[in-house]
């Protein structure tokens, strides 16, 4: 399992549009991927735990991932969410 912690840069946090850019790019992974926030875990690929997740800007986030492409997962998460995931 690796694990990285960042911040959200996006202005509206993790709403609509980058939750379902963030699933969609995880879900290429065969490994799981999970959103820790405020002691929370939240499925990665589910648009629907990312939007309960209720995620705002400025928000610490831990990514882990746990498979077989668990590295390629992580660089992958953490590059959307520091890019702003789309927006």
């Amino acid at each position: 399992m690796v694990s990285k912690t960042v911040k959200i840069v996006n202005e509206q946090g993790m709403h609509m549009r980058p939750a379902t850019v963030f699933s969609q790019a995880m879900m290429h992974f065969s490994s799981e991927v999970n959103l820790c926030v405020n002691g929370s875990k939240y499925d990665g690929k589910s648009v629907m735990m990312l939007m309960a997740a209720c995620i705002k800007c400025g928000a610490e986030v831990e990514v882990t991932c746990d498979g077989p492409d668990e590295e390629e997962a992580l660089a992958k998460a953490v590059e959307l969410i520091e890019s702003g995931l789309g927006d």
